[in-house]
């Protein structure tokens, strides 16, 4: 059974010797990686004490970032703790408009590019 991690002892864990960061409701012991960040360390430390998804996921880390986690894994975030886990999704926004917006992501760079290329077409041609 995973180890569940109290808000104290998050807090208790927020310094360059012994750091844990909390991400997606599970908590990481990064404090040999702090080192190795290639943002540095001053990025995590700024997270201490807090719930880090937010900040983890704006970054935008590649799939081998987070294949990094699962062996510095401490255990699951305490539930009904005095910290509130996030969620990385707009608060309030459905299912359906998450992805509403990510097609519409999709469309963004469609249409552009083929009124580019009509335009392209046109040019070589219609002259």
């Amino acid at each position: 059974m995973a180890k569940v991690v109290t808000y104290e002892e998050l807090k208790a864990h927020s310094t360059k010797d012994s750091f844990y960061v909390l991400i997606h409701g599970e908590v990481y012991d990064v404090t040999n990686f702090m080192d190795e960040h290639p943002g540095g360390d001053d990025v995590i430390l700024a997270e201490a004490g807090k719930d880090a998804t937010q900040a983890f996921e704006d970054v935008g880390h590649s799939d081998e970032a987070r294949d990094l986690l699962p062996p510095l894994l401490v255990g699951k975030f305490e539930k009904d703790g005095a910290l509130k886990t996030g969620d990385t999704k707009t608060p309030g926004a459905s299912p359906a408009v998450s992805n509403a917006v990510e097609r519409g992501s999709n469309l963004m760079y469609f249409i552009p590019l083929s009124l580019l290329g009509a335009y392209f077409a046109w040019r070589f041609y219609g002259a």
